[in-house]
């Protein structure tokens, strides 16, 4: 009995791959761009892309005690990167927020917000401070 050939691997069509690359370029430029604009503001960043079980928070920072959780959206406006958190999003920042806390109990002395920054095209950065809350 002749057993078939295995399948080739499937792969991603190459514009896909590249389009792929660009984004995530462009996501680690938002990022760097972000952290530079807090640091600028006195907030030291304490991680950059932090993974978790439930999820990666793309960077914490400290301020007089207070801890921000920052997610960091671009877009080519900041109209669409203000839109583009979505609520499961939210859920996973969240619960990765309460896994980093448990690991890093000298975080937050004076508490814990989650600021989403908002990054354009041209690098403009804007922050949404204490973005949105744990409900209940």
């Amino acid at each position: 009995m002749t057993v078939p050939p295995s399948p080739p691997a499937v792969r991603a069509p190459p514009g896909r791959r590249a389009r792929g690359r660009t984004a995530q370029r462009r996501g680690l430029a938002a990022e760097a761009a972000a952290c530079a604009a807090l640091e600028a503001e006195g907030w030291t960043v304490l991680g950059r892309r932090l993974r978790t079980e439930a999820g990666e928070v793309d960077a914490v920072a400290e301020k007089d005690g207070l801890l921000a959780v920052l997610e960091v959206k671009s877009r080519p406006t900041l109209a669409d990167a203000a839109a583009a958190l979505s609520p499961r999003q939210r859920t996973r920042l969240l619960a990765a927020a309460a896994i980093l806390l448990a690991e890093n109990p000298q975080w937050g002395r004076n508490g814990v917000r989650f600021d989403v920054l908002l990054v354009d095209a041209a690098g403009a950065v804007r922050r949404i401070a204490d973005a949105f809350r744990l409900e209940g």
